[in-house]
């Protein structure tokens, strides 16, 4: 990828925090806290399916604990994505029990709201936040992180959202937290469609989901993959991760083209790039690969993002100086 290509503008709504942090930085904050990590990093690195992931993105992350440390990547990641062209993010925020429960949760969302404003001072980047919780987490917790999250529409909080391996946990014990956050302002952009297939997108779908994180599998029912389209429902893919997961074979029998055929928005992001190793201009470049232009994964993170409509204004603009007039790139 050129500079010119590094540095266009993009937007990334699939992102998972804790997994934006360098093995460099990790071990920094290790240390801090005396929470060693495993002497062979690079073995954790081998996981060759999403369970395997999850197994290594606990291990990794479990060292992260205070405001500090959250400030502290938050920054370091905002500005990574600026050196590749990162205008707006919407990264995933994990309400983990080792924060405490709620006072704790409240802690960390105000340290990465105070950080998204210094971000967008120092960087130029624009951060809307979508705490969420995951499948199999305990019930009544997650509907208190639902509450938590709701006290911070208009700091910086813009979406809740819902993680997880499909096949392996229900979404459904999780309903009352969706309607929380919902009542609460804030619009449902759950993980679906990577363990479990077209099923697990028309579940969350039916819980009023306004976008959905990967959701990829969907390719499997072409007429849930119309409803889509005619819904404008946009999918977060993320092409890298889809494949070191095996949620599909290979970059060249990755469903994208056949989604984009349909007349379905999709917008490219990283997933956990630390982890996956890979950056924003990788996976551009690879959408661009397989059929999706830089400004048509602008507009499609553009249509799908959830911040106030003076941000949506400015990124517009943002769009349309780099890559043309609104209609040559922001149709599907």
């Amino acid at each position: 990828m050129s500079q010119v290509q590094r540095s266009a503008p993009k937007i990334e709504l699939h992102v998972h925090l804790e997994g934006t942090v360098r093995p460099g930085l990790l071990a920094e904050i290790a240390q801090r806290h005396h929470s060693p990590l495993p002497e062979r990093l690079e073995h954790l690195y081998r996981f060759r399916t999403l369970y395997e992931f999850i197994d290594t993105w606990n291990t990794l992350t479990r060292c992260l604990r205070s405001p500090s440390d959250y400030r502290l990547i938050t920054l370091a990641y905002a500005a990574e994505a600026a050196a590749h062209g990162a205008v707006y993010l919407e990264p995933a925020l994990d309400a983990e029990e080792r924060f405490g429960g709620p006072a704790g949760w409240a802690d960390i969302l105000a340290a990465c709201c105070d950080a998204a404003d210094e971000a967008r001072e120092r960087f130029g980047v624009t951060i809307g936040w979508t705490p969420q919780i995951f499948r199999g987490y305990d019930v009544a917790m997650g509907e208190e992180a639902a509450r938590v999250a709701t006290r911070f529409v208009g700091r910086g909080v813009v979406g809740f959202g819902l993680s997880g391996a499909e096949g392996r946990a229900a979404t459904a014990p999780h309903a009352r937290a969706v309607r929380i956050a919902q009542e609460g302002g804030l619009p449902f952009v759950p993980h679906a469609g990577e363990a479990a297939g077209p099923e697990a997108v028309r579940e969350v779908l039916a819980l009023g989901a306004v976008r959905v994180r990967h959701g990829v599998r969907a390719v499997e029912d072409p007429d849930l993959v119309a409803e889509l389209a005619d819904r404008g429902i946009v999918l977060d893919v993320t092409l890298t991760s889809n494949v070191r997961l095996g949620v599909t074979p290979s970059l060249a029998r990755h469903p994208l083209r056949t989604l984009l055929a349909a007349g379905v928005r999709c917008s490219v992001s990283t997933d956990d790039p630390a982890i996956l190793d890979t950056t924003l201009s990788d996976e551009y470049a690879v959408a661009e690969e397989l059929g999706l232009s830089a400004g048509g994964a602008f507009a499609a993170g553009l249509a799908g993002a959830l911040c106030d409509p003076a941000t949506r204004a400015r990124l517009a603009t943002v769009g349309e100086l780099a890559y043309g007039p609104t209609a040559t790139w922001a149709s599907p």
